[in-house]
C-alpha cells in the first residue's frame, strides 16, 4: 500500500498553527455531528459546511473520509480510557465502575461510541485505533476486577461482558430519546443491579471470548 493511503489517525507530529488547530477542532466536531446523524454515509461537503471551512481544508487534514472517521474513533476511545484510568484509584471500586458506565452511556447517548459501529474494518485495524481499543478493554477489565475484589460485582461477570453491555441502556431507551432523553439512566440502574452479587442467579450461557466480533 502506498504510504499516503495508510490511515494515520494519531495527532500530528508537529504542533499545528493556532488557526490550523482551530480548523481541525471545528472539523472533528462537525464530522462527529454528521457521522452521528448519517453514519458512514455522511458527506465531506456537509461536514465542511457545518465546520465553516472548505472541502479542500478537510482533505488537507484528512486525505479520505476514513481517515477522518478514524481520528474521531481514536479520540473517543482515548477519552473514555483516560476516564477509566482516573477511576482505577478510587477507594470505592463499585462506585467507580458505575461512574465509568454512566460516563460511557452519556457518550453513547450522544452517539459518540456509535462510531465504532460505523467504522470500516480498515479503520478499526489501523494500529493507533487498535491500540486504543485494547487500552479501553484493559481499563474496563481492571475496573471490573477491582469491583469484584471488593464484593461489589458478581464473580461470574467478565470485562468483555461489561464492554458489550456499555451501549445497552442507551439502545434500550433510543425509541423514546426525543421525548425522554434521560430514560437511559433508568436502564443503566437495571443493568448495574444485574451486576451486583446480591440475589444473583447462575448465568445460563458462558461469557464471550472477546469483547467485540
Amino acid at each position: 500500500m502506498h504510504p499516503t493511503n495508510r490511515l494515520e489517525t494519531a495527532p500530528p507530529a508537529r504542533p499545528l498553527r493556532a488557526d490550523a488547530a482551530r480548523n481541525r477542532e471545528a472539523l472533528l466536531a462537525a464530522a462527529s455531528a454528521e457521522f452521528a446523524a448519517h453514519g458512514a454515509d455522511a458527506s465531506v461537503a456537509d461536514i465542511a459546511r457545518r465546520a465553516g471551512i472548505g472541502k479542500g481544508t478537510v482533505f488537507r487534514h484528512f486525505p479520505t473520509k476514513e481517515h477522518l472517521l478514524g481520528a474521531i474513533v481514536l479520540d473517543r476511545l482515548v477519552t473514555i480510557s483516560e476516564l477509566g484510568e482516573d477511576l482505577l484509584g478510587a477507594g470505592d471500586a463499585g462506585r467507580a465502575l458505575l461512574e465509568f458506565l454512566t460516563a460511557a452511556c452519556e457518550r453513547v447517548q450522544q452517539l459518540d461510541l456509535s462510531f465504532l459501529l460505523a467504522a470500516s474494518p480498515a479503520v478499526l485495524a489501523e494500529p493507533a485505533v487498535s491500540a486504543a481499543q485494547e487500552r479501553m478493554f484493559g481499563v474496563v477489565g481492571a475496573l471490573v476486577a477491582r469491583a469484584q475484589e471488593q464484593g461489589a460485582v458478581r464473580a461470574d461477570v467478565t470485562g468483555p461482558d461489561v464492554i458489550l453491555l456499555m451501549c445497552a441502556p442507551s439502545h434500550a431507551a433510543s425509541p423514546l430519546q426525543d421525548s425522554d432523553p434521560g430514560l437511559w439512566r433508568r436502564y443503566l440502574g437495571v443493568l448495574f443491579d444485574g451486576l451486583r452479587p446480591e440475589g444473583a442467579h447462575p448465568l445460563p450461557h458462558p461469557p464471550p471470548a472477546a469483547p467485540v466480533p
